[in-house]
């Protein structure tokens, strides 16, 4: 118990350490590339944020490609800091391209956090449990004739408001 605490504990310390340092590259590219302040400092937050998004995704299971493609984007970000800052980048001069990629990061990064939270696939379902959801649902109904005209009762709750679609749909169906 003791040797595998102790080793949790040197793999955290190496997780630390490497974080700081990818974290302080990252605020030295963008404040290169023309971030001061807040801004310079949000940069490396995004991208370890979207790192830890892609890493969570592909351990839960679900739409791996996805987040191996953001996973591979952020950490092609940080990896590219931390080799831009070894010296092979002059601070002082940087080019056009990488300012253009530092502006366009947080529209990225944003993306790619908002398809990674709110991209959900359907669970799996076994061969049996398939079947004795089928069997819990009943025999389909005969086809009512449904109008194109909104009921009234329908209206009553306004148009205004995100869940309108919803209402609307329901008023037509039932």
């Amino acid at each position: 118990m003791r040797a595998q605490l102790a080793r949790v504990d040197a793999v955290l310390v190496q997780a630390l350490i490497a974080a700081a340092l990818s974290f302080a590259h990252l605020h030295d590219i963008a404040s290169a590339a023309g971030q001061d302040g807040w801004k310079a400092w949000a940069y490396p937050i995004s991208v370890d944020l979207l790192l830890v998004a892609a890493w969570r995704r592909l351990r839960t299971g679900d739409a791996k490609a996805s987040g191996w493609c953001w996973f591979v984007i952020a950490l092609t970000a940080s990896l590219g800091a931390n080799v831009a800052t070894a010296g092979l980048l002059d601070l002082d001069d940087v080019p056009a391209w990488l300012r253009i990629l530092v502006a366009g990061w947080p529209a990225v990064a944003f993306l790619g956090g908002t398809l990674l939270a709110h991209t959900t696939t359907p669970p799996a379902t076994n061969d049996v449990e398939a079947v004795a959801l089928r069997e819990d649902v009943p025999e389909p109904s005969p086809q009512r004739a449904v109008s194109n005209v909104l009921p009234v009762s329908g209206l009553r709750f306004g148009l205004s408001g995100w869940w309108w679609p919803l209402r609307a749909a329901m008023a037509v169906a039932g």
